[in-house]
């Protein structure tokens, strides 16, 4: 046993870097799920993505059947589904474990809306955020290590709707476009903690209805979306949230799309809106690089949600 210290000087640091490796690896998950969504009509049908980015058959649905909600990771390994419509705008969330089972509805918290974005931050939490109330929104509502959801927080930054959010840099996260009105490239930063910040200006192709994933353990990609044609256009966001310029699209151009990261460093685009439902894929590699298309599986639709978990 090396007991000198030497040994204690080392052997410290080395561990704090395996924790902190620990956390990033984490927040990331090494499976992730897409949900809910339209088939033409409301739909809970989950497919789970393996570690190697592997789409599964359909899950049958749990929960209330929606569309246009948002889904987050928390708790290091789960998941979250929320809001949406159905017959009306939804708090609803459903939870997932870490082994990808969806739970039954839970009763919702803050404010009804769709067309939101959800995210997770801090290592362990998610917060949902922005948008449609029968108007634009700002408002945001975090959720706990234990997925427990808060009551709305005053919204910052510009309200919209339609707009994607990711977590980045291994413990915060981005919302990013969107629409009101107008189509948008803003970004707003949440700190470790949940705090929103105030605008950032926008880089790239304004545009709403994409999607956002985290990959390469701290990074981000927003992709995909629409601006009155459907895009396949993609942003880089770095370690420290700086949105990159427009890389040239890659796949079939669509909306209303979902992604996730999976394989602590990797992201999947799936499923969304081209001329007709799809269930393409569209994977990431551990240097933003997107994929080519990837015959879809499962029943095709749009308007769904996604998020990483397990361990």
């Amino acid at each position: 046993m090396v007991c000198n210290d030497w040994g204690t000087k080392f052997i410290m640091p080395i561990s704090r870097i395996l924790m902190a490796t620990a956390k990033a690896v984490a927040a990331t998950g090494i499976r992730a799920i897409f949900g809910y969504g339209s088939t033409g009509a409301a739909s809970s049908l989950t497919n789970l993505v393996s570690n190697t980015g592997v789409v599964s058959t359909d899950t049958t649905g749990i929960g209330t059947a929606r569309s246009q909600l948002a889904g987050a990771s928390y708790g290091t390994d789960k998941a979250i589904f929320g809001y949406g419509i159905a017959a009306a705008a939804s708090s609803l969330t459903n939870k997932v474990s870490n082994t990808g089972v969806v739970s039954i509805d839970t009763t919702g918290v803050g404010t009804a809306r769709y067309a939101l974005a959800g995210a997770g931050y801090g290592t362990d939490k998610a917060i949902f955020g922005y948008g449609n109330t029968g108007s634009s929104s700002s408002l945001t509502n975090l959720v706990s290590n234990t997925g427990v959801v808060s009551a709305d927080t005053t919204g910052v930054g510009t309200v919209r709707r339609q707009l994607a959010s990711t977590g980045y840099g291994t413990d915060k996260a981005i919302f990013g476009y969107g629409f009101d009105g107008s189509y948008l490239s803003l970004t707003n930063k949440v700190s470790n903690t949940g705090v929103v910040s105030a605008d950032t200006t926008g880089v790239g192709t304004v545009r709403s209805q994409l999607a956002g994933a985290g990959y390469g353990t701290d990074k981000a990609i927003f992709g995909y979306g629409y601006n009155g044609s459907n895009s396949s256009l993609t942003n880089l966001v770095s370690n420290t949230g700086v949105v990159s310029t427009d890389t040239t699209g890659i796949g079939a151009i669509r909306r209303t799309l979902a992604s996730a990261g999976y394989s602590t460093d990797k992201a999947i685009f799936g499923y969304g809106l081209a001329t007709a439902a799809s269930s393409l894929t569209n994977k990431v590699s551990n240097t933003g690089v997107v994929s080519a298309d990837t015959t879809g599986v499962g029943t095709a639709r749009y308007q769904l949600a996604a998020s990483s978990y397990g361990s």
